[in-house]
């Protein structure tokens, strides 16, 4: 687990078929189960944190907020450090402390100890998901760049599907503090087989300079044509998705479904079509480009958005069907574009990327639970889909970005 040996950037790029690039999927497919597992396994238990300590359920959405927003902050920090020091060892490092703190979130004694425990996870987290952006564009050949992150986003899916599923199922069964001892332990787990399959960058080369290369950096990022509007798509669409799935629970538990705990849960099955779109749209997106898969997506999210507004449970239930499908197929496309585009320092690109991503998350989500508390589920719809509209207009903007003269078309786009 120490720094990656330092070779050539002439070194060959992990290429498609080869055993490296089965390790390297393998290990990012666990890398993005365990970072979306730990960080949303409370999302189901919202209702049942806020029955237990007496919350609103703006309150009981802090022990997500929390988590989404500590995660975005330290997201800078750690790419700053990675790209001095590192990648792999970072990782690992963060998936095992977020482990750690989701087992220890099952022993918190009142509320104000949960959320510290919460946003020590988000602080740890942050070594995770930009820097496995960064691996995969550094070592990953461009043209399966789409097909692997594809693969490390429906990790995130099936972390994200079953996280939620066994807290549902173990907290209605057992209570909320096993469910979160279980999903801590599972963490473990997957950052042991991380450790073991990731291959050590080949083509890492450690950044020169402080925190001005680090703002120097960060200003070429902004002033790129197309980086800032992705930065505000990844913003707009992870508030979207994480609030849908905040405050459906509150409306299936309540009149006139009443549904139970568990069979609420079993929406995350909703995550196993997250799982094939994330990969089928990276492949889709290294053919034909990514300008022409993110509009679409985003009509696909709108349209599931708006038939959860049905009063029939069926509708409902294929509305976020094509809400999460939409959602997994998109964000490949940004996030393989963002590794094309970004220049150096490309970790602090997708840093910045998943900051907007994750603090859409903790303000959004907030958000909604006060407008739930005003509105119900036609005022949060409202809302999400205000925000959907602007993803919209800025997914045809990207349309018209001229690509990088030092790109093909295809990845360019």
């Amino acid at each position: 687990m120490g720094n990656p040996k330092m070779i050539p950037m002439n070194t060959t790029a992990i290429t498609a078929g080869s055993p490296e690039f089965k390790r390297t999927n393998r290990a990012l497919f666990f890398g993005g189960f365990s970072c979306f597992a730990l960080l949303y396994c409370v999302q189901p238990l919202l209702p049942l944190l806020g029955h237990e300590f007496s919350l609103t359920p703006a309150q009981a959405s802090l022990s997500l907020s929390i988590s989404t927003g500590a995660l975005a902050i330290s997201l800078l920090a750690s790419s700053f450090v990675s790209d001095r020091m590192g990648r792999k060892p970072l990782m690992v490092a963060a998936m095992m402390i977020a482990a750690v703190m989701t087992v220890l979130c099952a022993f918190a004694q009142n509320y104000g100890q949960l959320l510290v425990m919460r946003a020590l996870l988000g602080l740890a987290l942050g070594g995770m998901p930009a820097i496995a952006m960064a691996y995969l564009s550094e070592e990953i050949e461009p043209t399966s760049l789409g097909l692997s992150m594809g693969l490390y986003i429906s990790g995130s899916a099936f972390g994200g599907m079953l996280g939620r599923m066994l807290t549902s199922v173990l907290s209605d069964f057992l209570n909320w503090r096993v469910a979160l001892g279980v999903m801590g332990v599972a963490g473990v787990l997957a950052a042991l087989e991380f450790w073991r399959s990731l291959p050590v960058s080949r083509r890492f080369r450690p950044a020169d300079g402080g925190l001005s290369a680090m703002a120097d950096g960060a200003r070429r990022h902004f002033t790129d044509d197309g980086l800032p509007w992705l930065f505000a798509l990844a913003f707009l669409l992870m508030g979207c998705f994480i609030s849908a799935y905040n405050y459906i629970g509150y409306r299936l538990l309540g009149a006139p479904f009443s549904l139970r705990q568990s069979v609420v849960g079993g929406i995350s099955l909703l995550y196993l079509l997250g799982i094939f779109s994330s990969v089928w749209a990276g492949r889709l997106a290294d053919k034909f480009g990514r300008r022409g898969v993110l509009w679409m997506m985003l009509s696909v999210m709108m349209t599931g958005l708006l038939l959860t507004l049905s009063g029939a449970l069926g509708l409902i239930v294929l509305g976020m069907a094509l809400f999460t499908f939409g959602f997994f197929a998109w964000h490949p496309s940004a996030s393989s574009w963002i590794g094309r585009r970004a220049r150096a320092p490309q970790a602090l690109a997708s840093a910045l990327y998943l900051f907007f991503y994750y603090r859409g998350s903790s303000v959004v989500g907030w958000l909604c639970g006060l407008v739930w508390a005003h509105r119900g589920w036609p005022g949060v719809v409202a809302l999400l889909a205000s925000l959907l509209a602007g993803a919209l207009l800025i997914a045809l903007r990207l349309r018209t970005l001229t690509p990088l003269a030092s790109a093909t078309p295809a990845l360019a786009t």
